[in-house]
């Protein structure tokens, strides 16, 4: 069932607005944390929604259940994005559900935020694990744009999950970074590629967040001295980060493209 038109008046709460009703968005890594606060917020404002993961089905499952519950439209896709052919067994099944489902295979909103981390000086890190950084957080997208640009729309958005690391030196993000700055780069250059069809392609890059995988930013006895470099003063919420991401995927960021946004609070300004 599809949520029911609600036109948001001036000063209305962003949740109760649905000026993304009719859209369909794949967000990559969304069973938790930042990834799935994207989704919920991109639902809320009348999104379909495509939710992926890798391993976490029941926290995809009850993802897809939570908003259907409150009247959206989802469901869950699973594809190890790690793996060589993870990319064309997401995209295949993508594009098989929307068939089953919605009688097309059309996508009007992409949010690559599937990614790995991996804290290592330069002298610590194995290829093995380079090798898995950069296939998730840079081969994966650039091949899932690749197979997903004939689906998208035109006016369409694509949003990549970046990270504040590359702008600021972490001795221990020596392999991460590197491969959130050629996501970066890449997101430059599509801007340009695509502009004709009016597809907007912008990169989010969260500071210090709160989530399941961040520890340090969950540590009670690391925050004081974490946000200690953060000029807001306190650690970001996933919410902090898609509520941006939902402003970048609406009308009202039609007119933002190839921008690399800070979304850290002031990190390491």
């Amino acid at each position: 069932m599809s949520v029911s038109p609600i036109h948001a008046a001036a000063g209305e709460p962003a949740h109760t607005r649905t000026d993304l009703q009719g859209k369909v968005a794949l967000v990559t890594g969304a069973s938790r944390g930042i990834g799935r606060a994207i989704a919920q917020t991109l639902a809320r404002r009348g999104a379909t929604l495509a939710v992926h993961y890798n391993a976490a089905a029941e926290q995809a499952n009850s993802l897809v259940t939570e908003i259907v519950a409150a009247g959206g439209r989802a469901f869950a896709v699973a594809a190890d994005l790690s793996r060589a052919d993870g990319v064309n067994l997401l995209t295949g099944r993508l594009r098989e559900q929307l068939q089953t489902q919605f009688g097309h295979d059309s996508l009007d909103i992409l949010v690559n935020n599937a990614g790995v981390g991996l804290r290592a000086k330069i002298e610590d890190v194995r290829e093995a694990d380079f090798d898995r950084v950069l296939q998730v957080n840079f081969k994966a997208p650039f091949f899932l744009i690749q197979n997903l640009l004939p689906h998208l729309r035109d006016g369409g958005r694509i949003i990549n999950i970046s990270s504040m690391g590359t702008r600021s030196a972490y001795p221990e993000m020596s392999a991460y970074a590197p491969a959130k700055a050629a996501l970066e780069a890449l997101t430059y250059l599509l801007a340009s590629q695509l502009g004709e069809r009016g597809i907007t392609v912008n990169a989010v890059l969260p500071g210090a967040t709160a989530t399941e995988l961040n520890v340090r930013a969950r540590d009670p006895e690391l925050i004081p001295a974490l946000i200690a470099t953060v000029a807001l003063r306190r650690v970001g919420q996933p919410d902090d980060i898609a509520d941006i991401v939902a402003f970048l995927a609406s009308d009202e960021g039609r007119w933002i493209t190839g921008q690399r946004i800070d979304a850290s609070g002031g990190q390491r300004l």
